[in-house]
Order: structure tokens, then C-alpha cells, then sequence
């Protein structure tokens, strides 16, 4: 089954306004599907192949040579050298869309398109299916702890594959293999349970030195093993909002995963009401919520930057973003029954940004949105319109 993908339309609308483009994201989150989709005409060459990928380390501009226009380069980052030549070739040719790059590695990627292809290249990033891509076609399960326990990468919904089978397979061929690529792991073992850890603390701000105490590694090395995992997609930080309003703030970020199916099988869920019972569900509710908007951001090429805001008296905003000189707050539940408590925060947050312009919504686990104490509520499968004007 081919889910229609909101990134189809930003790359439509650009592909004749660069000579190349460029998709990255996680392994199995539909890139080489999608592209292949959309560029039919195009020659598909994967740099995964090590015949392939040998001769173009070897030969670079021979190589290109080879392929002279409308060719996709699947893994690219493999092959750095290639980078230089494509500069040349595109800057000689001047042939919008002549190229098509992806890869799973974002540093590496980035790094290359930086250093070598600045000004040339449209750079996407496609997450696994969003809530609207999955809704239309009925895709979506009922209950927010369903959908957090099943993930989202497309083979779940394309192969019908129970989700243990497939986390299970992702973490030891993909997840391990690349990580191994990029840093020496002499324990795979204490590098599997640095992957549980990080899910035990899903929602809480970053403390790597307890981390890696718990696991028996030290400070630099979660370090470097955190770093690879954000640049392969698979966790992600969100920053603490830097306006104090004359308070002394938590200036720590909290973790997250892109991928709340994942994090449930390396909890050692084995059922969605595993997660809907488990101590710290407030967390994966969270997770899965603030995942889905950067899922819609990207998706929709567009750049917010989101923010958490906490006091040294903990007092909490879930989620925030600027939208001009206005301010948008949310506090994140995952009840499906409105209690009045879930405004408190909200409230003496606004007391303290005196003179700000504020916007509050509630991200509730229920199904109805509406208004309530002049506030948004919406509900957990409608969270993009928490970024509606």
C-alpha cells in the first residue's frame, strides 16, 4: 500500500528551484519509496552496494559520468568524495532537480551538503507517517496508547507486521549496524541497555551523567553514543525556553524519541495497555504528542522551534513555541476527561509572563476538541492545530 506522504508537495514545489535535493531521515521511514514514487523517470542507484559504492570512491567523476542527469542516490553519505564532483557537475550543467540525494545519516549528509553543496541543494527530512497521513485511510488506531505502542514507520502499516517483530529486527540490522559505522562499540550489550535507559527517561530533562552510571559508561562516551542516535533519527532533544521572566530557570534539555513504537519495545511492552497502564504513561503521551509535531513541521517544510519552560520550583510549561511576538503554551495530558487542576500551570505561567501574549491549548488523550476556560482543547490525534495561528 502506498500512504500518500505530505512531503510531496514541498518537493514538488521546489524541484524545479535547485539542481538537487536532498531527503534524509530514519532508515524504513519511506525515503526510497517515496522518491522512487515521485521520480519515476529517474535512474535509482543505491551507494549501499559496495560494487557501486567502490566505484565511485574510486572514480568519482567517472562515476557521475556514468549517471550524466535525473538519477536518485540512495545513501549517499557513503560516498563523501562524490560531493565535490556533483558541485562541479551541477554548477557547469545548471539543470534544476538533475539529482535526487538521500541517506539515513544526517551529520554525515549535512555535513558533506555543507561543506560542498551550500546554495544548490533543497534539504528535506521525512519522519515516519504523521497522524494526517494515516487518518485518511483509516490507518490511525483509536486510542493514543494504541498508536504510541504501534509506531509509525511504514512497514507496520504496508506488511501488517506485529510491532515486536519489527522493532526487534530494526534495532539489530539497522539501529546497531549503523551506529557501529559511525562510533566504536566494544560492548553491545551496555549499548542496547544505554537504548533503555534513554527510553526509561523519555520526557525528563537530560542527565547523561546518570545515565551512563546506570549503564556503566562513561560521561563522553553517552555522549558521543547520544550525538549518533540524533543524527540517525532516533532521539531528539528539546531545549528549555531562554526568557526567565526574572526567575531561575531549568536550562537542561528533555529527551525524547522520534519513534514512540520503539521506545515501547525497548520498555519491553508487549501490548498497547501495557503502555496505557505503565507508571510514567503522562511521558510516552508526551512523547508521542511532541514527536507529531515535528513530524508536521517537517513534513510541511516549515521551521518552529518548540521549547519547554520550567522554573527551579518546578513549575512547568509542557510545550511552547513563538509565533511572531505571541506565545503559544500547552500542557500535555493524557487523560480523556478534563480536569480543572490541568489549567493551573497555564495560569500562573501567564501571572509570570506579565505583558506577554499568550495562546493556551490543552493536548488531551480524549477524541472531542473545544473551547474550555478560554483555553483550546484538542485532542491528542488533532495536535497540529496546536500550531494554527
Amino acid at each position: 500500500m502506498l500512504i500518500p506522504r505530505h512531503l510531496v508537495e514541498s518537493i514538488n514545489r521546489l524541484k524545479t528551484k535547485f539542481p538537487i535535493l536532498a531527503v534524509t531521515g530514519p532508515r524504513q521511514s519511506g525515503k526510497t519509496t517515496l522518491l522512487r514514487h515521485l521520480f519515476p523517470d529517474y535512474q535509482y542507484v543505491t551507494l549501499e552496494n559496495p560494487d557501486v559504492r567502490e566505484r565511485a570512491l574510486n572514480d568519482p567523476k567517472g562515476f557521475l559520468n556514468t549517471y550524466k542527469e535525473q538519477v536518485i542516490f540512495d545513501e549517499v553519505q557513503q560516498t563523501p568524495q562524490l560531493f565535490s564532483y556533483l558541485q562541479e557537475k551541477v554548477d557547469n550543467d545548471r539543470q534544476m532537480g538533475q539529482f535526487v540525494l538521500s541517506g539515513s545519516q544526517n551529520f554525515q549528509l549535512l555535513q558533506s551538503i555543507t561543506q560542498s553543496l551550500a546554495g544548490r541543494v533543497a534539504l528535506f527530512k521525512l519522519l515516519p507517517l504523521s497522524f494526517q497521513e494515516l487518518k485518511p485511510l483509516d490507518l490511525l488506531p483509536k486510542q493514543w496508547y494504541e498508536a504510541a505502542f504501534k509506531g509509525s514507520y511504514p512497514a507496520l502499516y504496508d506488511r501488517n507486521i506485529e510491532p515486536t517483530d519489527f522493532y526487534r529486527n530494526y534495532v539489530e540490522t539497522y539501529l546497531e549496524r549503523d551506529v557501529r559505522q559511525l562510533v566504536n562499540i566494544r560492548d553491545l550489550r551496555q549499548f542496547r541497555l544505554f537504548l533503555k535507559y534513554c527510553a526509561g527517561h523519555i520526557g525528563q530533562t537530560l542527565n547523561l551523567q546518570k545515565i551512563a552510571n546506570e549503564v556503566g559508561i562513561s560521561q563522553p562516551t553517552a555522549q558521543s553514543w547520544l550525538s549518533v542516535l540524533e543524527t540517525s533519527y532516533i532521539l531528539f532533544t528539546l531545549p528549555p525556553y531562554y526568557r526567565n521572566f526574572n526567575k531561575r530557570l531549568v536550562k537542561t534539555p528533555k529527551l525524547y524519541f522520534y519513534d514512540t513504537g520503539l521506545a515501547a519495545y525497548l520498555l519491553e511492552m508487549t501490548r498497547p495497555a501495557d503502555l496505557n497502564t505503565y507508571y510514567q504513561r503522562g511521558a510516552i503521551f508526551e512523547n508521542l504528542l511532541v514527536a507529531e509535531l515535528y513530524k508536521h513541521q517537517f513534513h510541511s517544510y516549515q521551521k518552529t522551534d518548540f521549547y519547554f519552560w520550567r522554573d527551579n520550583n518546578d513549575l512547568e510549561v509542557d510545550l511552547l513555541f513563538e509565533n511572531k511576538d505571541h506565545i503559544h503554551i500547552a500542557e500535555i495530558k493524557s487523560a480523556e476527561t478534563i480536569n480543572s487542576s490541568f489549567f493551573d500551570n497555564m495560569q500562573k505561567f501567564s501571572n509570570i509572563a506579565k505583558g506577554a501574549s499568550l495562546s493556551p491549548f490543552l493536548l488531551y488523550g480524549g477524541n472531542e476538541s473545544f473551547e474550555y476556560l478560554n483555553t483550546k482543547v484538542i485532542a491528542w490525534d488533532s495536535v497540529q492545530q496546536f500550531l494554527s495561528p
